[in-house]
Order: C-alpha cells, then sequence, then structure tokens
C-alpha cells in the first residue's frame, strides 16, 4: 500500500536534492579553474557546459524556495570527495543519475497534477544532465535501459546523505526512513562474478532470508546474499544500477523491507550492445 506523503513533503526532499547538486557544481568550478581542467584532459568547452548545469541547478533551488516560501528547506553543510576535475566529473554522473531515479520514484507520491507536472519539467533537464556527462564529458552511453530505475525518497536519500555533512536543525524533517550505508567490493562488477557486501544491518534483521535487489531500470534481480556477505552478481545488468538488501523479495525494495542503503554499480556498454526489454 502507498504510503501517503504530503506534497509539500515531496517538494522538502526535491529541494534538499537540489541543493546538494547546486553546492556541488558551484564547489567544483570554484575550485577547478579552465586550466584544471585541460590538465584533466577535457576540451575548453566541458566547464563551461558545467558552468550552465549549475546555473540550471540554482535555478532549481530558486523555483522550489519560491514554492515552498518561508518554509523551505535551508541548504546543509556538504562534503564532496573529489580532488580533480576527472573526479568531479565521475561523481556528477553518479549524482545526476540518482536525481534521475529520485524525481522518477517520488512521482506516484505527488498528488497535485501542476506540481507533478513541474517535477516532470525538472526531471527531463537533470536527465540530459546526467546523459551529457555520461557522453561527451567521460564518453561512456549516454542512457541505461529503456527505463529509469525509480528510486524510493528512502532509497535516494540513502545515497544523497552521504555528502551531507549537517544540516539546520530548524530544516523540516524529510519523508525518508535511515538507511544503513551499504559498500560494494567492487563498483563496477562483471556480470556471474562474486563480490562482497558490506553494512551494518538493523538491530534483529532476519539475515537468514535477505536477498541483494538490483534496480534496473523497472526491473528488481535479486541474487542470494550469503552469510559471509558475498553474493553473485546477476546476468544481463545494464548501465547504471541501483543495489540494496533486502528481506524479502515478494514487492520492489521499499521502507518496509529495505535492509540497507543504496549502492551504484556500473556495467557499461557501448555503441554496439542490442537489448532486448
Amino acid at each position: 500500500m502507498l504510503t501517503v506523503v504530503p506534497d509539500t513533503d515531496v517538494l522538502q526532499f526535491a529541494l534538499t536534492l537540489e541543493h546538494l547538486e547546486s553546492a556541488f557544481y558551484a564547489d567544483a568550478l570554484a575550485k577547478y579553474d579552465a586550466q584544471a581542467f585541460a590538465d584533466a584532459g577535457f576540451p575548453e568547452w566541458v566547464r563551461g557546459r558545467y558552468r550552465q548545469i549549475g546555473e540550471q541547478e540554482a535555478a532549481h533551488v530558486k523555483f522550489l524556495s519560491t514554492a515552498l516560501g518561508a518554509q523551505a528547506t535551508k541548504p546543509c553543510n556538504f562534503i564532496f570527495p573529489h580532488n580533480n576535475p576527472r573526479e568531479f566529473a565521475e561523481l556528477s554522473v553518479a549524482l545526476e543519475n540518482v536525481g534521475d531515479s529520485a524525481y522518477t520514484g517520488a512521482a506516484q507520491l505527488v498528488s497535485d497534477k501542476s506540481i507533478l507536472t513541474a517535477a516532470a519539467s525538472i526531471l527531463s533537464v537533470e536527465a540530459r544532465h546526467s546523459a551529457w556527462i555520461s557522453s561527451a564529458t567521460l564518453k561512456n552511453q549516454p542512457w541505461n535501459t529503456a527505463f529509469e530505475a525509480p528510486l524510493t525518497p528512502s532509497g535516494a536519500f540513502s545515497l544523497a546523505s552521504l555528502f551531507i555533512k549537517d544540516c539546520p536543525s530548524s530544516n523540516p524533517q524529510l519523508p525518508v526512513k535511515s538507511l544503513p550505508p551499504i559498500t560494494l567490493s567492487n563498483a563496477a562488477p562483471a556480470p556471474g562474478t562474486t563480490i562482497n557486501i558490506t553494512f551494518d544491518a538493523p538491530k534483529g534483521a532476519d539475515l537468514a532470508s535477505a536477498s541483494v535487489a538490483w534496480l534496473d531500470g523497472l526491473t528488481v534481480v535479486y541474487s542470494d546474499l550469503n552469510s559471509d556477505g558475498s553474493t553473485v552478481v546477476p546476468p544481463a545488468l545494464v548501465g547504471t544500477v541501483f543495489a540494496a538488501v533486502v528481506s524479502s523479495q515478494t514487492e520492489p525494495p521499499n521502507d518496509n523491507n529495505t535492509l540497507s542503503g543504496f549502492a551504484i554499480a556500473e556495467f557499461p556498454f557501448d555503441s554496439h550492445a542490442v537489448f532486448n526489454e
């Protein structure tokens, strides 16, 4: 059963993500000048495009803040783990993919159709950002499967929170459940290989029946989680995939059956790949 979440709470959640993205680009562009991008092997126009993306993220913040008025959530203090423009670029596509999936997953929670339309407008721009960064900047695939993977607010926040140091105490509570971080021993594993999953299981969680859920577009694929924390990566995963430990496979990952936060696993493909959705 779908939990009823007020539209204002969904907007506060979206604004939190937009604050993060806006700060991320502003921080990097202040840190790395045109020469730094050139030294990292990027053509001069790459930084210019990133500046435009940063301006659009700031516009999203302004739009959502205006809609929420005096109650709008304020920006948190963030930590972004990059030391050069290339690391920044690789992290930027991950953040954009999380944003895409967060908006996709939250759409079902919105009641007001005008808000849903505005969210769809932002989502389409975020998707263009991630496609450009992945293909034009990093020379990887511009998309994943034929469908975007929907993340619940809690799932998306489990990834976003990795970059949050602290937030103003006056900020409204977000419609998310705290999930323990998860680490994959290999974030770009080959299908069929064995990797290790590390996370602090919630107190009282029954891991004997736990498994790993892999969100690949609209498809959820499961793999057994062994007692030693190992799992075999399923076949045919494509592009950016989100993985989390769940207690059951009877329904897609949600706040009731998800035992860990999400991790990102990458399964890149070239232009010769053929998919049958």
